[in-house]
Order: C-alpha cells, then structure tokens, then sequence
C-alpha cells in the first residue's frame, strides 16, 4: 500500500441518535480497532492513530462512491475524540431520493453501518502479539459513508447515550404528583431510556421519587453501554474482518494466483476462494457491495461487475496480473544486474551524480595555526529515465469461459520481458562503451582500464587486470582502493572462465590457482564474442547504474474496462534508465 491510496474501514452499529427534525445523529467514525489489510507482503493488521487534527467538516456519502455528486447525502461535522473514539455528528441532506430513503428508514428504526475514507501520510510498522502490523499515524479523513457490509466491527454510529440527562429530563414532576402519574413516569422514562418493561415494573408502586428512577436508569443505560463497548472490543480481537471488499478482492487475487502456480502457499484469508471461478468471484464481489445477482446468468455477472463504476472486478483482475508479472519479473536470470547499482530518480529530468575528488587528507594543526583549506576536483555524468509499456486485453468471453490461462500467460511473458528488456539496455550500455562527460569512451587507454590487446582468460591475463584495478587514481591523481569482485563473460567463454576460477588441489607452488575462490563469475548471455570483463562491487565504487521511479520500483499495472473492444485492457508500464557514473570499477580485455 502507497502513502497516496485512499483507504476505508466500516463500522457496524445502527444510529439510535436520530433527530428527524435537525436531521442529524452522532456517529462513531473509528474505535482505533485493528482492521486486517493485504498488500505484497501478505496479511497485516492495520491501526490508525486517533491522535489526528480533524478537519472541521467531511462528506457524508454513499459507499464510498466519490464519483457522483447524486451519490453525496450530507455531511459530517464536529469531528472529536472521546473516550477513545472518533466521533462526529451527520447531517442528512432535505435533497436527494436516497437521503430521503434513509431519512425515512432511520425514522422507522431502520439500521446502516459507517465507514470512513482516508489517505495516510505516514506509516510505522511493528509487530503486536507476534503478527504484522501497520499503524497509521499520520492520515487525512476525506470522507464518512453509510455503508452495508462492516469490517471494523468496534465502531459505529453512536447509540445516542449522550443525550440520557436530555432524555430522561423530559419527564417532568412536582411535589404533588400522585401515585398513578408516577408511575406513568417510570413507565415512561422506561421506555424512553430502552429499558425492559420487567425493569419498568420493578420500580411500579414502590416508595421510590421520580428523581431516584431517573437516576437509576441513568446507571442502568451507563452500565449497558459498558457491557456493549467490552463485548465489541472482544469481538474485534478474535482476527480479521473479510467483509472489506478491497481486502476480499486481494485474497480472491491470491487464491487465483494459485492456480496457476500450485506451489505457492495461500494465506488463510485466500483459502476459502480457492476454487472459484472468475463468475463465482464476480459474483461475491457484486454482493459484497449489495448489488444482487439472483437470476443473472454467467454472462451477465460479467457485464454487471465490469460496469460498476466501483471497479473491483477489474481491479482483480489486475491485482492477478500484477502477481504473474512480478513473480516472471523477480525470477528471470539476469546477471548482468548484479554487477550494476539500482537506484531511483524522482521524475524524468536528467539524474546527474557529480563525483568529488581531491588530496583531502588531515594535516597537522600547529598551536595557533590555521586549518589549510584542501582543493578538490569534480566530474558529472547523468542519464534520465524513459517509459517503456504494452497494453494486453482480455476478453470477455475468456473471463466467462473461466480461462485463466489467457491472464496468467501474457502477464508471466510481459514480466519476464521487462527483466530482459532492463538487461539488454545494460548490456548495450557495455558494448557500446558511450563516451563520459570527459569527452572518453568508458573503456579506454587513457582510463587505465582497456587491455593493451586481447588474451585469453588466464592467471596472467587475470593478473593484468586486477593491477589496473587496484592502481586506478581519482580525479586529482590520489590512489583510490578498488577491490575487483567479479569476472564477467558471455557464453563463448564461460568454460574458459570456470576452468581458470576453479579449484585445484596443488601439489607444487607452481600449481596454485590464486584466483580460486578470489572471483564470482557472471555469465551474460547477451554478450557475444570474446570480450571479458573484471568490476568490483557496485557497493565499493561506482560504475554502472540503472534507475526506476521512485515509488515504482519495476514494471507497473493498470487496468481498465475497454470501449472499443469488449475486454478488460492491462497496461504495463516501466520507467526505466541507466547510464556510466565512473569508470575506475571496471576493466575491459578485448578477448582472444
């Protein structure tokens, strides 16, 4: 999850507070429950701080549905913490047919859950009884909704304990009230508190004032809400709540994802929809936001779910792709990236990397002497990054087919042609040898880092190279300390590599391999020819480097229901660049 999603949590506790005149009630916007959430990493339970500057007033609208101003039914304002909650009282607009639907439902006794929407700035993650959490300590609130399907089960709308002295004071008494007229006002304050009739009747005909039953059923109604706030707090603790659409959408993700790869262990929020089909997922994705499916056929599942302008359907769909296309991506060799630093860039302008170097060696200060100032020379190499993408479709008739292979395959050939796309592009930045911002190629004489002319990979060759390396000097002639590390090579001498590197038990002092064990061979099966290469860690020094953009490290995934063509589309997108920043890392031989 990115710090600019918009999360939401629900709540389910019905208003009890409703005042049809002002159109209002008080609402519980969040307990601070714990709300179990699915991102790359797998499961983790998320909090979120009630220590918050709140805003002075948020929407008040349907399922979170932000698209629509028909869809907005109020507003929520005096937005406080209390207790422990985040409370906060709603408006109900007098415009509208669905506000007065629910007006009208909530004047009746009707009953609607809450759920709020907000962004988070900033995130701590822990561990809380031995299970990952993630806690929300600093987050915008955009936006309350009346809602159907709850996931945080210990919050809600406020039951309108708060007004009990208002209540209970509207039964008025006088000193010359009779017998039969209090008891009608402790039938009365019974009933206006929610309190049994067999309570009522325990205090019928008893040597007790009106004052004294208002009190207890103060008490009583105090203690009530005590018990109700225990019990839901328990009830929150027992796990996680799958009624979340978006975390129901990311666990059917998964559950599709294995079937395609059987040997990944499901988590157990994924398990109960192993099996389904893509129907049978459009289908409990459309009821879980109270669209009813009874009588629609396969097809017809199909188009609802696509059509809702909630998009989670489609959203699975890509959350699939995205799955395949990362794993294909992770797990296609590339060696040519181990011997290159990654990093990321901000946005597309040019990354330049200015290298500084100089004699700053510490020089002895005398008493009372001067601190000497020490020069420095400086080099800049840059390089920018590029969007590189394909859009693949997926019809309609192969999701009610149930043919998953048609997502899963192109998504799996897309990921593995990014990872093969970011190799080539460094490879072509070693063959092509660009010239530096020193108007030289990278490997060149004057670099100190070109053989003289090409040899086979031997000790002496080896030999040859590892003393250009560890002589190299930076910018202002000093000595730098370059370590090489790994010998690279494509297939043409990869035998000749491995014959050299490997170990020999030596049975005279000229037998003894020196480089056994000294260097870690890449082969890159891209390189062609004889050309062979030495560079140290990318760690120790500079040298190659690619970059994505930051926040979206590797190819991305969008998706979105077609127009012209009945299908969903997926777009993969890769920002991607790399360049030379320092040549002293790596040493060329042309081969032999």
């Amino acid at each position: 999850m990115t710090t600019q999603e918009i999360i939401i949590r629900r709540a389910s506790r019905s208003p009890s507070s409703w005042n049809s005149e002002t159109r209002t009630f008080d609402i519980v916007l969040s307990t601070g429950a714990p709300v179990m959430r699915f991102d790359m990493k797998g499961a983790y339970e998320e909090f979120i701080s009630l220590d918050q500057q709140w805003p002075a007033s948020v929407p008040l609208i349907d399922s979170h549905n932000r698209d629509s101003i028909g869809a907005v039914l109020g507003n929520v304002s005096n937005i406080r913490t209390v207790g422990g909650e985040v409370v906060g009282t709603a408006t109900l607009s007098k415009h509208g047919e669905l506000a007065q639907r629910i007006a009208a439902e909530l004047s009746d006794g009707g009953k609607f859950s809450a759920s709020i929407g907000y962004r988070v700035s900033q995130w701590t993650e822990e561990k809380r009884d031995g299970k990952r959490a993630k806690i929300a300590t600093k987050y915008d609130l955009l936006e309350v909704s009346l809602v159907v399907i709850p996931a945080d089960q210990a919050a809600g709308t406020r039951s309108g304990e708060h007004q009990m002295s208002e209540i209970l004071e509207t039964v008025e008494t006088t000193e010359t009230t009779t017998r039969a007229q209090t008891n009608a006002s402790v039938r009365s304050i019974a009933e206006l508190a929610g309190l049994s009739r067999e309570w009522a009747d325990g205090h019928i005909d008893v040597e007790t004032s009106v004052d004294e039953v208002r009190r207890l059923a103060f008490e009583e109604m105090r203690t009530r809400g005590t018990r109700t706030r225990e019990v839901r707090t328990a009830t929150a603790s027992v796990g996680f709540s799958g009624d979340d659409p978006e975390f129901r959408r990311a666990a059917m993700a998964e559950a599709l994802y294995v079937r395609s790869n059987p040997m990944h262990q499901p988590s157990e929020a994924a398990r109960p929809f192993i099996g389904l089909s893509l129907v049978e997922m459009a289908k409990d994705l459309l009821q879980s936001r109270s669209v009813s499916t009874i009588g629609m056929s396969p097809a017809g599942v199909i188009d609802r779910a696509m059509s809702m302008t909630t998009s989670d359907f489609p959203l699975l769909l890509g959350d699939v792709v995205n799955k395949e296309l990362r794993t294909s991506y992770a797990a296609a060799p590339s060696g040519i990236k181990a011997v290159a630093r990654m990093t990321t860039a901000r946005d597309f302008r040019a990354k330049h990397k200015i290298m500084v170097s100089g004699p700053l060696t510490l020089e002895k200060v005398g008493e009372h002497g001067e601190f000497k100032s020490g020069a420095y020379a400086e080099s800049k190499e840059s390089y920018k990054l590029e969007t590189f993408g394909r859009v693949v479709s997926f019809s309609r008739q192969a999701i009610v087919n149930d043919s998953l292979g048609g997502l899963s395959d192109p998504a799996r050939m897309l990921g593995r042609a990014a990872a093969e796309f970011e190799a080539s592009a460094l490879v072509a930045l070693i063959t092509s040898n660009p010239v530096m911002a020193d108007t030289k190629a990278v490997f060149h004489t004057d670099h100190d880092n070109l053989a003289g002319s090409g040899a086979a990979i031997d000790a002496t060759s080896l030999s040859a190279a590892r003393l250009a390396l560890r002589t190299q000097t930076g910018l202002s002639g000093e000595p730098i300390s370059v370590t090489p590390k790994f010998l690279i090579v494509g297939p043409a001498k990869e035998t000749q590599a491995e014959t050299v590197l490997h170990s020999i038990s030596a049975t005279t002092v000229d037998d003894v391999n020196v480089f056994s064990g000294k260097l870690t061979l890449i082969v890159e099966p891209r390189l062609t020819g004889n050309q062979w290469y030495v560079a140290a860690d990318p760690a120790e020094i500079d040298g190659l480097e690619y970059a994505h953009l930051e926040g979206e490290g590797g190819p991305q995934v969008a998706s979105e229901i077609g127009f012209d063509i009945d299908a969903v589309r997926f777009r993969v997108r890769l920002d991607f660049g790399g360049g030379w920043i320092d040549h002293r890392g790596w040493f060329k031989n042309p081969g032999a």
